[in-house]
């Protein structure tokens, strides 16, 4: 019987209430020949315009240069916007309607899981450039590849740069109930454990709503060496300017959440210049330098850090196609795992999980981005 899309949307919402078997033989729908390769987008909602742009300056760059012998590129976006489980219809809508030969995603951990498993059912490469799940590798799915440091990678670093370099040993951790805060929360507490550290004097960000100044209060009583910072980019915003405000010395890291340009401007993250300290990978300066040029020239507007990780996951999979020589998804994949980009957020390539190689460093942040020394 013909596996149709409606057949598979079924299928995927039994699939999306339990691992996916990996062992069991999965069903690829075969893009049919045309005139583009198309690459599909998903993002949050229709307003997270930062990602589509980048994604769509390196589809831009690659057409200019020949595309693929001749066959150029073709971005198809998807937003997630609506109830749960829209993530994975998108997905779907993107494999079976669009034929899109790999995906690239720009979101939050929880859609991640939804986008990977729809990916592996229909075997087709996935790259996500926001999502620093952990647990999206410990699957040990062949088609995942992660473009950004994950949270565990993220929370050795915090731990490396407080307790070992810095010999600090109070401190007070600050999330909420939102599923990337959660996640990087407890990675860096996992963390804590692993080293038989003291556990952080924790704090929730819901419990304090419109009186934030009491929990700084109560950070400053406990005596805590250093503040990590792990809320959404909202609530970090208010934290960090009410801590500025207040004058307060304690350091103050987070991580690359709350550098989200889609939701805080320009202006407004100034805030963080040259004061909180996030893991980051050895960003390019000269290649960063290009790429705000041709941003801003394209777009009218300065790119930040969501813009540089998809320009970097886009061109990371323009790169396997042309690795391949061909844009069959399995060679794709297969391209995926040896490949070394040198991009603007840095040298690109992944281990046996998908996750992200590399050496990453503790730095200041300017203009919504890690800092680049100019060299």
């Amino acid at each position: 019987m013909k596996f149709t899309y409606q057949i598979f949307q079924a299928i995927l919402i039994i699939l999306l209430s339990s691992p996916p078997a990996i062992s069991q033989k999965a069903v690829s729908p075969t893009p049919e020949s045309g005139n583009y390769i198309k690459i599909g987008l998903l993002i949050p909602d229709k307003e997270s315009t930062a990602a589509r742009y980048g994604a769509e300056l390196a589809i831009r760059k690659a057409n200019a240069n020949g595309g693929f012998n001749g066959m150029p590129f073709q971005l198809v976006v998807r937003s997630m916007e609506g109830p749960w489980g829209t993530g994975s219809k998108q997905a779907v809508s993107l494999i079976f309607e669009e034929k899109v030969w790999a995906l690239l995603g720009s979101h939050d951990g929880r859609n991640a899981h939804l986008v990977e498993q729809a990916a592996t059912k229909a075997i087709v490469p996935f790259v996500s450039a926001w999502a620093g799940d952990p647990t999206l590798s410990q699957a040990f799915v062949p088609w995942f590849f992660n473009c950004v440091p994950n949270d565990f990678q993220q929370a050795e670093m915090l731990f490396n740069e407080i307790c070992m370099k810095r010999n600090m040993s109070v401190i007070a951790l600050i999330s909420d109930n939102d599923y990337d805060s959660q996640l990087a929360a407890s990675s860096f507490l996992k963390k804590m454990k692993l080293e038989n550290r003291t556990e952080p004097d924790r704090f929730r960000y819901e419990n304090y709503t419109g009186k934030i100044n009491e929990m700084l209060d109560q950070i400053q009583k406990g005596k805590a060496e250093c503040i990590v910072l792990l809320c959404n980019p909202s609530a970090s915003l208010e934290i960090y300017s009410l801590i500025r405000e207040r004058k307060m010395d304690q350091p103050v890291f987070g991580s690359h959440y709350l550098l989200n340009e889609n939701i805080i401007s320009s202006r407004d993250m100034k805030v963080y210049d040259n004061s909180i300290m996030i893991p980051t990978g050895k960003w390019s300066a000269p290649k960063f330098r290009i790429f705000i040029q041709d941003y801003k020239e394209l777009f009218g507007v300065s790119p930040g850090i969501v813009a540089a990780y998809s320009y970097d996951g886009m061109n990371v999979l323009i790169r396997a196609v042309m690795n391949a020589g061909t844009p069959d998804r399995e060679k794709i994949q297969k391209a995926l795992e040896t490949i070394n980009y040198e991009g603007v957020t840095g040298t690109i390539s992944f281990d046996d999980m998908g996750n992200r190689n590399g050496k990453y460093l503790m730095t200041t942040v300017r203009n919504g981005i890690p800092f680049i020394p100019d060299k």
